[in-house]
């Protein structure tokens, strides 16, 4: 067999695994009776689900809206009242940010890669689904809870909820909720805003669907791997950094890709099995309002 022939032959097979295992993974979870009496709909939503009016929003004012890049940008461009964490690093006295021990959270799965992660992972996990994904991937998203892992909401479509209406937020959360309900009975009680775009408006629409938030005190950066951005020993370099300065914290990481699976693997390896499930984790602060993370181990 020539070189040609064993080059278009793995090529092959390659596209043919890929193949596979979308399509194992590609029935979608049934929209129930149940919402849709609630909802007057029969399928799920696209990028940006409709608010129902199951919930009152009245008494939260909408004038602290801000966009996600500009405040990356700018830092400090939502006021400090706000108490916004992706600008200024502020959490509440209901925010968890952190652990006793290390611990490993896991954004925007399920995906493909979210089962080899399953399959190796040493201890119980921390993942923050997405809604859309829940519903082309049900089969991992029911083993995740399957096993007892905790599992917190990741919103709908991953939207930077700041930038958003009040009814926007309620949305986002709205149907990240049912579509988990849905799928394997779970109403989660905790989530995590992506890009960590929270602000007290964000807390007090997530508080009228009884949902506290999660964000991190450590961020590997890991969705740099697939841009090239950043190495794995780069990552696993910090890690070990981390663990010889501190001893407690939560670690931002994604189940999304090959190459977040792998590094994940190795950081279990390196801070071991004995990690949280992080809605035992404590808020905050228990006296003061609010908190302001060092932004040195924040990004």
């Amino acid at each position: 067999m020539t070189v040609q022939m064993l080059q278009i032959l793995t090529i092959y097979l390659l596209l043919l695994h890929y193949v596979i295992a979308n399509i194992a993974y590609s029935v979608s979870t049934p929209f129930p009776q149940w919402l849709t009496d609630i909802t007057g709909l029969k399928k799920w939503p696209g990028l940006d689900p409709p608010f129902i009016p199951n919930i009152k929003l009245d008494n939260i004012p909408e004038n602290s809206r801000y966009n996600h890049e500009r405040c990356r940008t700018r830092w400090g461009y939502s006021p400090p009242k706000n108490c916004s964490f992706d600008c200024d690093g502020c959490c509440s006295k209901t925010d968890i940010y952190t652990c006793s021990t290390f611990t490993q959270t896991f954004d925007d799965g399920p995906s493909i890669y979210t089962n080899q992660l399953l399959d190796n992972f040493k201890g119980k996990a921390n993942f923050f689904t997405i809604g859309l994904n829940i519903a082309t991937y049900p089969d991992i998203f029911k083993r995740m809870v399957n096993e007892g892992h905790f599992i917190g909401t990741h919103t709908w479509s991953h939207k930077h909820l700041p930038s958003l209406s009040n009814r926007q937020i309620a949305a986002q959360l709205q149907w990240s909720i049912w579509i988990m309900n849905a799928t394997a009975g779970v109403i989660p009680k905790y989530f995590r805003p992506p890009y960590g775009g929270l602000d007290n408006r964000v807390r007090a629409v997530a508080a009228r669907l009884n949902l506290t938030p999660i964000v991190w005190n450590f961020d590997t950066f890991d969705w740099k791997l697939s841009k090239n951005q950043i190495t794995e020993e780069d990552i696993l370099k910090n890690v070990r950094e981390w663990k010889k300065k501190y001893t407690e914290g939560i670690i931002l990481e994604h189940d999304t890709a090959e190459k977040n699976v792998k590094v994940a693997l190795q950081i279990n390896d390196i801070i071991g099995s004995n990690q949280m499930k992080v809605d035992t984790c404590l808020p905050a602060h228990s006296q003061l309002s609010t908190i302001k993370l060092p932004l040195d181990k924040q990004y």
